[in-house]
Formats: C-alpha cells, sequence, structure tokens
C-alpha cells in the first residue's frame, strides 16, 4: 500500500510500505477513505516530537471502513463506517477508567502517528478498536465526520471545557487556524458576550467572522486595548492559546482578567515564559492538555442533529494520493489559504 513516511525532520515521503496485520486480538484493520493531516504532523516534521521515529507512518485522524476486526472485538465488524480517534483508549486502566484517555496507560493514548503507524495510509491497524473508534451514522458525511478525529474535540475539551467558558464571558482565541477556528466554534455552544479571535491573516479572520467571532484583531492590532475596550479594563474572562509559540502563550496570560482561565491547546516545541511575577498574586487559572475525545459521542449526536457543521473549517480537498501536494498547502497557509485538507480513496 501506500503512505506517508517520516524519515527525519523536514524529510517525508509518499512511498510503498506493507500492509498492516492483524496483530492483538482486539485490533481492528480499517481501510482509509477519508484523512487529513494536522499542525501536529508539522510539528513532527519540525522535529519538535523527538519520540516519533524514522520510518513511521504519520496520521492520527481517520474515517474509514473495517475490513477486518480481531477475535476479541465486539462493537463493530467487517464493513462498517467509523470513526478512527486519535486517541487510542485501552479501557481497563486507571485513566481510561476515569475518561482520561489520552493518559491511558495500557498502550493506549496517542499512538497512531507518533509510537505507531498511523492513518496518512491507505490502510491503518487500530489497536483497542472496541474503545477507540466509533461507528458512524449513515446521515454524517465522511469529510464531516472527519472533523471529529482531532480537532473538535480538542478545541472543546482543552480549550473551551478546559478554560471553563460561561454565559456572557469574554473569551479570546488567540490564533485562527483549525483548532482556534474549532474553538471559537464549540465556545459558541456556552454563550459568551464576546469572542475575540487574534491573528495575522486577514483570511483566517475572515473564516474565524463566519464562524462566530465577533471581535477581528488582526496585524498591527493591539489585542490588550481590545480586550481592555470590551471589559471595561477587567481582561478576558478565558484566553484561549492555539498557536504553540512562546509569544502567543505569553500574550495569552496577558490578555487574561484577574481571576482568568488560561487555556493552553498548541502543541509547544520551545520553551514559554512563565511570568509568575506579575501572575501569582492575579488569581490566573492556567490549563494544559492533550484531547481525551470522551467529548466525541456527544459532539457526534450534536453534528447529526444538525447542530454543529465542522465542514466548514475545509477548504481544500484532495485525492488520497496527491498527500504531497496537500502537505504543501496545509503548511503554506499564507499562500494556499488552507484551514483544513481532506484527502479521500478514488
Amino acid at each position: 500500500m501506500k503512505a506517508l513516511v517520516y524519515h527525519g525532520p523536514g524529510n517525508r515521503s509518499w512511498q510503498d510500505v506493507p500492509e498492516p496485520r492483524i496483530t492483538d486480538s482486539t485490533d481492528a484493520i480499517v481501510r482509509v477513505d477519508a484523512v487529513t493531516i494536522c499542525g501536529t504532523d508539522l510539528h513532527i516534521l519540525k522535529g519538535d516530537v523527538p519520540a516519533v521515529e524514522q520510518g513511521r507512518i504519520l496520521g492520527h485522524e481517520a474515517v474509514g471502513t473495517v475490513t477486518a476486526a480481531g477475535s476479541a472485538v465486539g462493537t463493530v465488524k467487517e464493513g462498517d463506517r467509523v470513526l478512527v480517534s486519535c486517541i487510542t483508549a485501552c479501557g481497563r486502566c486507571r485513566y481510561c477508567r476515569t475518561g482520561m484517555y489520552g493518559q491511558c496507560l495500557g498502550g493506549g493514548g496517542w499512538i497512531l502517528g507518533h509510537r505507531i503507524d498511523g492513518t496518512q495510509a491507505e490502510y491503518v491497524r487500530v489497536p483497542f478498536a472496541d474503545t477507540s473508534v466509533h461507528p458512524l451514522p449513515d446521515a454524517v458525511p465522511d469529510e464531516t465526520a472527519l472533523m471529529l478525529a482531532d480537532i473538535l474535540p480538542t478545541a472543546y475539551e482543552v480549550g473551551v471545557l478546559n478554560g471553563r467558558v460561561r454565559p456572557g464571558d469574554t473569551v479570546v482565541v488567540v490564533g485562527a487556524g483549525p483548532i482556534g477556528l474549532a474553538a471559537i466554534t464549540t465556545a459558541r455552544l456556552f454563550t459568551p458576550s464576546h469572542i475575540v479571535a487574534v491573528d495575522p491573516a486577514p483570511a483566517r479572520l475572515e473564516a474565524a467572522k463566519r464562524l462566530g467571532a465577533d471581535v477581528l484583531v488582526g496585524a498591527g492590532d493591539d489585542p490588550a486595548a481590545a480586550i481592555a475596550e470590551l471589559t471595561r479594563g477587567l481582561g478576558a474572562d478565558v484566553a484561549i492559546e492555539a498557536v504553540g509559540v512562546p509569544e502567543t502563550f505569553e500574550l495569552c496570560t496577558r490578555l487574561v482578567r484577574p481571576g482568568g482561565h488560561v487555556a493552553n491547546v498548541g502543541v509547544h516545541g520551545a520553551p514559554a515564559t512563565l511570568h509568575l511575577e506579575d501572575l501569582w498574586i492575579r488569581n490566573v487559572t492556567i490549563t494544559t492538555g492533550l484531547v481525551d475525545t470522551h467529548s466525541t459521542p456527544a459532539l457526534l449526536d450534536m453534528i447529526a442533529a444538525g447542530r454543529l457543521d465542522p465542514a466548514a473549517f475545509i477548504t481544500h480537498r484532495f485525492d488520497l494520493d496527491h498527500m504531497d501536494e496537500a502537505y504543501r498547502a496545509f503548511s503554506d497557509p499564507k499562500t494556499s489559504g488552507a484551514l483544513k485538507v481532506v484527502l479521500t480513496r478514488r
């Protein structure tokens, strides 16, 4: 089969590799019908995630069809259409029993495209299939369901829920890429008074406006002044960091009010300065997190009911064998205007 293989920082190739096989009774083999590229994949290619070994197939998001299931798999069978979640869960360890699947101790967590071969391929082996894939209703199209593999639950859980967004809040989202846009979309579920999007790219700010941001802060604007004007100088109730660089994290800590929340969602590859000399007296809560995907079933129900439409994040579509072209578009959004790309089987 064909797959996107990591060969060290800055080096990837769409190449022939052996098809996956069932190795444990809890495995399923899924034919990949739709797949996407994540900002985390770009971090891997920069060398920011050293746990990813050379020769690894990248990718941790997919929708596909089960082609084989191990003898212990009871919830899905050959021919079922499923969502492959970015998080794999053994379902038995201490963390899985409390819904913290991202911290799974039994061989799960974020492993696809990280510690085992991932989804940017024609087929993928999914361990612990009973607790790691979600059967999909016919009413939810592949590319819509694909947004549930990572960005929607990540933004919702790590940004909105960890940030404790409440009705009437002023929420600032720093970074209007796919994760930031998903945070804007899911923050609206809690009816904040204002959602502020901060991003230097006009195209991304326009997307943020379409998805629910009512205040836009672009290149050359002063985010602190904009927030101060909205809040009578108090600051944002919730600041969601959706980029993953030191400057944006530190900006969030300056924009949040005393007693507010900074929810870091971005994947960081370099240290950021924590200005405790300013923050210690302000009762600020800072949270970080890897998504657990405990919200995926609820989000899927909202999509099926027409309450959410994450297909709005998708700007570019490719055939699966145009993986290199898709990576070029996704990694250069200033030129391509790409937000989320989707690759589908012919």
